[in-house]
């Protein structure tokens, strides 16, 4: 059977419209009524009423629509995998990564991973810490690296990495004192551009510095970018921080008065694969090595 029909039959049941099905798959309207056409003649029955320009599906469309969408699927993932090897691939790791940590500690160990595992593809996706738990609790994911420990059940969950905060601020070379007290009165508090840890830790900067100016900025990077353009300081972990300090874009500031948190790094894991199981001795073996 034509996988073409197939699609074709499950776009116009989507709509039941065969002109906007025609518009979707970017094809004419009397190709859409002859592949349907095509289907019923092969099936040797009616898929769709037809009473004037609007459809329906009949009994046996019903029927028909979950095996087609298999059948479809299944194609389209044998396509997939086919594709796959050709590109020297035979195994797949999907990673759910939270934004901080994708653009931060794991290009770097991506990298090597893939120097020495160069059959397998690795798929990255950058979701926010608090639904990376539901991707590998659904499935959709392998492995999860977040900053926020998951309240999900049946989710095997450990810390791999502690990361100290620090407050950080922007380079002035014309500065010579660089104390926390002076820098929180200079400029506004950058604050919740990390998910854990700055609702507990504003509550102790305020009891100290209760004339403290903040500003929400909830994506690292660009806090980053406002601290080097002299709009603020934050308390951001160092593994974040750690190239704009070497290269001189940010200045790490003394903290007198504040208890500094830790930043976490969560590793999420439903079932293991044998993919899985080698990125993360590959991961923990890196983070080794950074302590």
């Amino acid at each position: 059977m034509n996988v073409q029909l197939l699609k074709t039959f499950i776009m116009a049941a989507k709509y039941e419209n065969f002109h906007k099905t025609a518009e979707e798959l970017f094809l004419t309207q009397p190709a859409i009524t002859k592949h349907i056409r095509r289907l019923e003649e092969e099936m040797k029955i009616d898929l769709f009423e037809r009473k004037g320009k609007s459809i329906s599906l009949t009994e046996a469309g019903h029927y028909l629509l979950p095996i087609a969408k298999r059948m479809a699927a299944q194609y389209d993932k044998g396509l997939a995998e086919f594709e796959l090897w050709k590109q020297g691939y035979n195994r797949k790791l999907v990673i759910a990564a939270a934004p901080q940590i994708a653009s931060s500690v794991l290009p770097a160990i991506l990298r090597n991973f893939m120097n020495e595992n160069s059959d397998i593809e690795v798929l990255i996706n950058v979701i926010n810490s608090y639904k990376i738990g539901e991707e590998i609790g659904s499935g959709r994911a392998e492995i999860g690296l977040t900053r926020i420990e998951p309240s999900i059940a049946g989710i095997a969950c450990q810390i791999i990495h502690e990361d100290p905060v620090m407050l950080v601020g922007p380079v002035e070379e014309k500065e010579q004192l660089f104390n926390e007290e002076r820098m929180l009165k200079k400029y506004r508090l950058i604050t919740h551009n990390h998910p854990a840890y700055w609702d507990s830790l504003l509550n102790n900067i305020r009891s100290v510095y209760p004339m403290v100016r903040t500003m929400q900025v909830n994506q690292m990077e660009i806090s980053k970018k406002f601290i080097e353009k002299g709009l603020g300081v934050s308390y951001l972990p160092y593994t974040l921080v750690e190239e704009e300090i070497k290269q001189k874009k940010l200045r790490e500031i003394q903290s007198d008065k504040i208890m500094l948190p830790t930043s976490f790094t969560y590793l999420l894991t439903k079932v293991e694969t044998k993919e899985a199981a080698l990125f993360i001795a590959f991961l923990k073996k890196h983070l080794i090595k950074q302590m």
